[in-house]
């Protein structure tokens, strides 16, 4: 038995085995002999979706390469691949994502299962970009599905949460590769709030980060451009002013409303840069942190924020971390948090060398009020009751569960207790 942890050390897991295959073959062999299955990429998650006692598997080191379509529209990628391997080999033969989170490491596997998002009004999550999938069933067979092809396996595997089967290769769309202009800059809440429609249409992507205890935000837009010479590779926002008030706020919780007030004031020059939008997208986060994060109906997002930062206001919660506000396209995929429509994101942090249970349960009813639906893999705490309730096409994607994997190899404690398998 060896010891696996999150990327935030909140998850642990005692696998009987951690494999990492290097061919179909091998990976079949390990899946076909296997009690349970579950697979991990970059440990992201903060709800133990890779949790197990018997099989872990990495695909990190799994044969495959970018197949690219004829029309360049679609390539069908290694689904074990990071992002951060995958943007850089698209970039090599001249194609980008329509959109990326503002982390990379993920795999592409588990942003897709999972419903991972950047920020766009007008575009989708990671999971709407995917148009095919070879997987590996719970028999060790290696099968193809798509809209055409075992449809409802299809429909029900754009959002997978890793219940019907290992991904080996996901058919992704691409556009040609093109540069993005990022621009961070502090406004007044106020102000973004109150021309939030209009500065969401003024660019392609649109996001910002405010802390529970302050007035200012920092507001971050992203928009195609033309490429401007040598790009010097960076980070969107410098942690290291952060770092330290994070270690101030856990020795003294008092001293953090004074904390993130200094912090805007020191973040007052704007900046800009041009670069590759496999390099722009992404930032290193380097401080851990506990993250619950809530879709709500683009209507109720900007209210729902100034709800949950009035409650830790009248509380006086000591939350050392901003909430990131993003905005989402609607979709049709049967599981996602998306497919009421247009979304409002919000994430809600915590240092991780910090308490985060209490805030997280407290904040959750708030943003519940606002009709929120959870990002999968970020801290909930929903029942098979929510699930049905929140979700007309549970049954349909159970149903789709139960053909693929009748026995239940793929399913692990918390995705049978949150589903009621």
């Amino acid at each position: 038995m060896t010891e696996w942890r999150n990327w935030s050390g909140s998850v642990v897991a005692g696998p009987r085995a951690f494999v990492r295959p290097k061919t179909l073959e091998e990976l079949s062999g390990v899946i076909g002999n296997a009690r349970k299955v579950r697979v991990v990429g970059a440990g992201h998650s903060f709800m133990p979706l890779c949790e197990t006692d018997d099989v872990l598997v990495s695909l990190s080191d799994l044969e495959g390469a970018v197949e690219i379509a004829p029309d360049r529209k679609t390539v069908w990628a290694p689904a074990g691949w990071g992002l951060d391997k995958l943007t850089a080999a698209l970039w090599a033969e001249g194609l980008s994502l329509i959109n990326q989170g503002d982390i990379n490491p993920q795999s592409l596997a588990g942003a897709t299962a999972t419903g991972t998002h950047g920020t766009g009004a007008e575009l989708g999550s990671l999971a709407t970009q995917a148009c095919g999938f070879r997987l590996a069933m719970a028999d060790g067979s290696i099968v193809e599905c798509g809209p055409t092809e075992r449809p409802d396996l299809y429909q029900a595997q754009r959002l997978s949460l890793g219940l019907f089967g290992v991904a080996v290769a996901i058919r992704i769309n691409v556009l040609p590769a093109y540069h993005l202009e990022e621009k961070v800059e502090r406004r007044p809440l106020a102000e973004v709030a109150e021309r939030l429609d209009e500065l969401a249409a003024a660019t392609r992507h649109m996001e910002f980060f405010v802390f529970p205890y302050s007035d200012d935000v920092i507001f971050k837009t992203l928009h195609p451009a033309e490429p401007e010479g040598a790009f010097v590779d960076g980070n969107d926002i410098d942690e290291a002013p952060f770092r330290i008030a994070c270690e101030i706020g856990k020795a003294a919780p008092v001293l953090i409303p004074s904390l993130q007030r200094l912090m805007m004031r020191l973040s007052a020059k704007p900046t800009r840069r041009v670069g590759p939008a496999y390099k722009i997208f992404p930032s290193d986060r380097t401080i851990r942190f506990e993250e619950m994060e809530y879709e709500l109906p683009r209507a109720n997002g900007m209210a729902t924020l100034k709800e949950a930062m009035a409650y830790i206001r009248r509380k006086r919660m000591p939350i050392a971390f901003p909430f990131e506000f993003r905005l989402t396209a609607g979709d049709d995929i049967w599981m996602s948090p998306f497919n009421k429509g247009p979304g409002a994101s919000i994430s809600f942090h915590q240092y991780a060398r910090m308490p985060w249970q209490g805030a997280f349960k407290e904040i959750e009813a708030v943003f519940q009020a606002g009709d929120g639906r959870p990002h999968w893999a970020k801290r909930h705490t929903l029942t098979p009751d929510d699930v049905h309730r929140l979700y007309p096409k549970a049954p349909d994607y159970l149903a789709a569960r139960k053909a693929a994997d009748p026995e239940g190899k793929f399913a692990n404690a918390h995705l049978s207790a949150l589903f009621g398998l």
